[in-house]
């Protein structure tokens, strides 16, 4: 019989593939965008259409990812779809294109979705069967990791007197590097997996967000659906709240002449907080309850959107980071759990249907604040319309518990 693989080498295995897929192939575009606008005829506007044209790839990828079965083993689909993300990465280096920038960042949305997909689906179940469902939260540590290394890589490459082309092109570096790390720590699956038993784990890479959190469903489906309603919707908000920032952050503090030297190291700030932030808000939510938990978050978050704004300096700018880090990957987690809980029988429904509204909320969140921008010369309107739809989310995820509470 084969060995079985180590557990802690699927999950750092794992962990290198998400910080190259999402923290470096999704998110790597932040660090760069303001050189591009400094180098290139792009606007920030602009650069609102390229991100929404890599999160549009992600919704879809998400999506297919997450309902469709596509041929092959899920490590040979998301090796595949990691080398995928390298070379669109790299390509991004190859032309000054408005148009093409677009294209290559919504495959690469695709690709990364796939990646998340399929290395969740193949880690998180063996770690499962080897019962250390624990390391699931080093596992998605990696896109916070993945975050912090894209501000160090950019950081250090500028001050040599990089380009943006060096940048994409020590990005794909280290995408394909991760590749070639991770398929020698995740080995192939020992026995091929059933096609029922792939159905049920088509979801599994959303689902186990929040594995680590107690999952009950409800007993009313009238109530609980009215709860999901409002749900979908608060997580709509949430996509779109703090996307806006995620993408522009570094931009809004080079355009700061204050805070321009500090843009890589607000960004470093953002991956070392949410590197740690599923093990936190997961905790947090066994002990307050996954609804008043989430609206927390969604409040913190809320107040480090509005802190990029503020214009109260390099304090507010630090906190800010620290509050999007601390929060995006955790909310996250949160909502996909009060799905499960309020969902009975097969989840992958619920599961695409948060994935669709998040996804819409990340696609609008870019395209407004360009559109914004270009008419103020400034993010304050968009950031603050993005503060406003966290406090809404909030509110909505509050009125869940309030009802859970009054059944009760």
């Amino acid at each position: 019989m084969p060995q079985a693989p180590s557990p802690v080498r699927l999950a750092i295995g794992g962990l290198l593939s998400l910080a190259a897929a999402m923290g470096i192939g999704r998110f790597v575009f932040t660090p760069i965008l303001p050189v591009m606008v400094d180098a290139l005829p792009l606007s920030a506007g602009d650069g609102g259409y390229v991100a929404a044209a890599n999160f549009v790839g992600y919704l879809i990828g998400a999506l297919a990812g997450s309902l469709l079965r596509l041929p092959g083993s899920r490590r040979r689909v998301f090796l595949i779809a990691l080398g995928l993300s390298a070379l669109t990465t790299g390509l991004m280096a190859g032309t000054e294109s408005f148009v093409v920038f677009c294209i290559l960042r919504f495959v690469s949305g695709i690709a990364s979705a796939y990646v998340l997909v399929g290395i969740s689906g193949l880690v998180l179940s063996r770690l499962s069967a080897l019962g250390r469902e624990d390391l699931s939260a080093l596992f998605f540590a990696g896109v916070g990791l993945g975050i912090a290394f894209s501000a160090l890589m950019t950081g250090g490459l500028l001050a040599l007197d990089a380009n943006w082309q060096d940048l994409w092109i020590a990005s794909a570096f280290a995408t394909a590097s991760a590749l070639v790390a991770a398929a020698i720590l995740i080995p192939e699956e020992q026995h091929a997996t059933t096609q029922p038993q792939r159905k049920a784990q088509t979801s599994q890479s959303s689902e186990a967000l929040a594995s680590s959190v107690p999952v009950r469903t409800s007993d009313d489906n009238s109530s609980s659906n009215a709860k999901l309603m409002r749900l979908v919707i608060a997580y709509g908000l949430f996509g779109f709240g703090y996307v806006i920032t995620m993408t522009f952050l570094s931009l809004m503090a080079r355009q700061d002449p204050e805070l321009s030297g500090l843009a890589d190291l607000l960004w470093l700030f953002v991956g070392l907080s949410a590197a740690p932030s599923i093990w936190f808000w997961n905790r947090f939510a066994a002990r307050f309850g996954g609804a008043r938990t989430l609206a927390l978050a969604c409040l913190l978050e809320a107040v480090g959107v509005a802190l990029s704004v503020s214009g109260w300096g390099m304090p507010a700018m630090v906190m800010a980071a620290f509050l999007m880090g601390g929060t995006f990957m955790g909310i996250t987690a949160l909502g996909l759990m009060q799905a499960q809980r309020l969902t009975s029988g097969d989840k992958t429904r619920i599961v695409a249907i948060m994935t669709a509204s998040f996804g819409l909320g990340q696609v609008v969140g870019p395209w407004v604040a360009g559109v914004l921008h270009e008419r103020s010369g400034n993010f304050t309107s968009a950031s603050l319309a993005a503060a406003v739809a966290l406090l809404a989310a909030a509110a909505l995820s509050l009125t869940i518990r309030r009802d859970t509470a009054a059944k009760a």
